[in-house]
């Protein structure tokens, strides 16, 4: 059987290649430096491998300790949920989840998706925050947030995930828009019209995946980033007099000042799930059903 790292000598380890020096961990530690020495010797012991070498005062991790690094921090990250977990189901406090969006999602969209989980699970509490994309990363791979959610298929970056669904994308327009009157439109209506964006190409994967399809429809996408971020996205065409891509069913929205048109060939957009690695939930697994 493979040896396990022990959890308090990866812990110094990587305080130690965080801090570039074991005279600097030590001290954030409060470490004497033969210990956290004789710490990190032991660990390298235990996995048969040399984990950090030295270049003057400076520490490096070789290319074993960097894997350790990457792959530790989020082990470490589990075992502090797992004991959160733990303790939590020793009280009698309701449990308490966290689901985690990012501003293309609507709370509407969340809520379908969770609904059976909250209706067969009584003595949990839900809670839904929107998040932006680098701030809903941080929070699942700390575990503050317990499941995120993200539009298109983004590279996992250490995180366990799995493409929950996919949703038929509409346009949302002005009521008053000359597209509005029209029952459904093909992407090539959208030709000449800006488009609301939630992040710069490049910067979101899902912002991506919306000028593509303009791409794949034969044009060059003109576009605006939303300078209203929070909001339901049928608001877009409100707040940046520019067509948006939406998941609201067809018809009025935002009290009948917006419309929202089907495509004439369905556009399916992913939905991802993303949550922390070596960690069990009954909840997120109702979810992901």
């Amino acid at each position: 059987m493979l040896p396990v790292p022990d959890l308090r000598r990866l812990t110094q380890f990587i305080a130690v290649v965080e801090a570039g020096s074991f005279t600097s961990a030590a001290g954030q530690l409060h470490l004497s430096q033969q210990a956290l020495s004789h710490s990190v010797q032991q660990l390298e012991k235990e996995l048969g491998a040399t984990l950090l070498v030295r270049s003057g005062r400076r520490i490096t991790p070789t290319p074993a300790g960097q894997t350790l690094v990457d792959e530790g921090r989020p082990l470490l990250a589990a075992a502090r949920t797992i004991t959160a977990h733990t303790r939590a189901a020793a009280t009698s406090p309701p449990q308490e989840f966290v689901i985690g969006h990012s501003p293309a999602i609507s709370n509407h969209d969340v809520y379908t998706l969770i609904a059976p989980a909250i209706a067969a699970t009584p003595d949990t509490s839900f809670t839904v925050v929107q998040l932006f994309p680098d701030r809903l990363t941080a929070g699942v791979r700390d575990g503050a947030v317990q499941l995120g959610l993200r539009r298109a298929v983004v590279p996992q970056e250490r995180l366990a995930g799995a493409v929950i669904g996919y949703d038929a994308l509409r346009v949302a327009v002005r009521s008053g828009h000359a597209l509005a009157g029209r029952s459904s439109i093909t992407m090539s209506d959208l030709e000449h019209e800006l488009i609301a964006l939630w992040a710069p190409p490049g910067a979101s994967y899902y912002s991506d995946f919306l000028v593509n399809a303009c791409r794949r429809a034969g044009f060059e996408p003109q576009y605006r980033v939303s300078r209203v971020q929070g909001c339901p996205p049928e608001v877009a065409p409100l707040t940046e007099n520019a067509a948006a891509f939406v998941t609201a069913p067809p018809g009025p929205a935002v009290g009948g000042a917006v419309t929202v048109i089907d495509l004439d060939e369905p556009l399916l957009v992913p939905l991802q799930g993303v949550w922390q690695p070596h960690t069990n939930s009954a909840v997120r697994d109702l979810i992901l059903l």
